[in-house]
């Protein structure tokens, strides 16, 4: 099939190159803004013998794709999300499905009431740890999950000119973390209490976000769920999922990768190496990812996470922002949705 790629930033082109090893993918169809770099990645996956084809921006659609891949800057994927829409052709956005909630919430609805799929990538629900441990949940072999640690520890900050459009911690990393818990438990998140900390670079306090947060968070069967997050953790990039039950616990992201050393004697785990970044990390997971999306294209899968998970996802990165702003618990019947 031939699909096609907008935005080939640090995400765009790393997706570029996942899509052209796949087997599904014929021709991959890639654009941007800056003809300079569509050009440079072009060339350099027709180096490694893959069918690649460039256009401008408003040409894609018309380029007779099968499916569209947004990786564009986050205000863009809106309205390519309504592009692909409108014309038909199924579409996978990575997160978020725009900055603003209302924005997201008027886009669960027109997705909703369209036949088109759209496909929101959040990677975790393809990672094989993450999929096991829902699988432990969902088969009650952990008997009733009483308590969950959820975390994701960047090995070093962001340049400082992303944050300010970021949308803060909770949105831009702990999201991840919230649309993996209801992955995993089948769960809804009913509430949340959230803290945050600036120990690191000034421009995070002067773009109002905080280098480091933690969140309590209550499910709906009163699950207890602690879940924390940062920039700075130089040991490597450390994201994992602890399930706690009454008859065991399993945990994702718990290998010899694992950012941390141990203070016990004699103990030897984790080995290593350490992984430095999220695509590092998820290289698999983007890879099951992308290869679910060509069957959601081709009509024989529906879209694994719809824009209306996203949005549940970015309604709890609204509640912990709201919070951590105000000192308070925060019912997610306060924050809008469906």
């Amino acid at each position: 099939m031939r699909i096609g790629l907008v935005g080939l930033g640090r995400i765009g082109a790393f997706h570029a190159e996942t899509l052209v090893a796949l087997p599904a993918v014929e021709t991959l169809v890639v654009t941007d803004a800056r003809a300079d770099v569509v050009a440079e990645v072009a060339a350099r996956l027709r180096g490694t013998g893959a069918a690649v084809e460039t256009c401008r921006p408003e040409e894609l659609l018309e380029a007779g794709i099968d499916g569209l891949v947004v990786a564009t800057a986050t205000n863009g994927h809106a309205e390519w999300i309504r592009r692909g829409i409108d014309a038909g052709v199924a579409t996978f956005c990575e997160k978020p499905v725009a900055g603003d909630l209302d924005e997201i919430i008027e886009l669960a609805r027109l997705d909703a009431a369209s036949e088109t799929p759209v496909h929101i990538g959040h990677q975790r629900r393809f990672d094989a740890g993450f999929a096991r441990a829902r699988d432990a949940v969902a088969s009650g072999e952990l008997g009733f999950v009483h308590t969950i640690r959820a975390n994701t520890h960047d090995q070093a900050p962001p340049p400082a000119e992303f944050i300010p459009t970021s949308g803060g911690i909770f949105r831009d990393c702990g999201v991840h973390d919230f649309d993996a818990i209801r992955f995993v438990t089948g769960h809804e998140i009913a509430s949340v209490y959230a803290v945050g900390a600036n120990k690191g670079a000034d421009f995070f306090a002067a773009a109002g976000d905080v280098d480091t947060g933690a969140a309590v968070l209550t499910l709906d069967d009163d699950t207890l769920v602690l879940m924390s997050t940062t920039r700075y953790n130089g040991g490597g990039h450390d994201v994992r999922m602890e399930v706690m039950g009454e008859r065991g616990t399993v945990t994702a992201g718990l290998d010899h990768s694992l950012a941390m050393v141990s203070a016990e004697p004699d103990v030897d785990f984790p080995r290593g190496p350490q992984v430095w970044s999220f695509m590092e990390r998820f290289q698999p997971a983007y890879r099951a990812e992308l290869t679910a999306f060509c069957e959601v294209a081709a009509g024989r899968l529906e879209s694994p996470c719809t824009i209306a998970d996203s949005l549940e996802a970015f309604r709890v990165a609204e509640a912990c922002e709201l919070s951590r702003a105000q000192r308070r618990p925060v019912a997610l019947t306060e924050i809008r949705g469906l």
